[in-house]
């Protein structure tokens, strides 16, 4: 199983998805730049894996330039290497797994652990 992040590009430091403005947003080639930026990329159809060490990310290709992406990570390693590439381009990362935005600076606090958790009682409710 996964959990989601959602990349956005904006001029604002967004403090929550609910207070964002739309107009700080910033079209961006997030397809072009991911698949550049990992060495292992599968692809089928418009769907790609990047396959790294203990993770893999999932999205879905889209030749339209957004100012934001939707990925599905699995391993927690996944979210330190988007914390690298959001870091080099002035991306923000918005974490379901804590509802809310990741401090790049401190990465700590993701939704990794929250992500384990529901995995773990879906298992023992089987």
């Amino acid at each position: 199983m996964s959990w989601d992040i959602v990349l956005f590009n904006s001029k604002q430091k967004i403090q929550s998805v609910a207070a964002l403005d739309e107009n700080q947003l910033e079209p961006t080639d997030f397809n072009g730049i991911l698949e550049k930026s990992f060495d292992q990329l599968k692809k089928d159809g418009n769907h790609r894996e990047i396959i790294g060490t203990d993770f893999t990310i999932d999205f879905f290709a889209d030749n339209e330039h957004s100012s934001n992406f939707m990925l599905s990570l699995y391993g927690e390693n996944a979210i330190y290497a988007l914390i690298e590439l959001s870091k080099k381009y002035n991306w923000q990362i918005y974490d379901s797994g804590i509802d809310g935005m990741v401090d790049l600076e401190n990465p700590e606090n993701n939704g990794f652990n929250n992500h384990r958790k529901y995995v773990e009682q879906i298992l023992k409710n089987k």
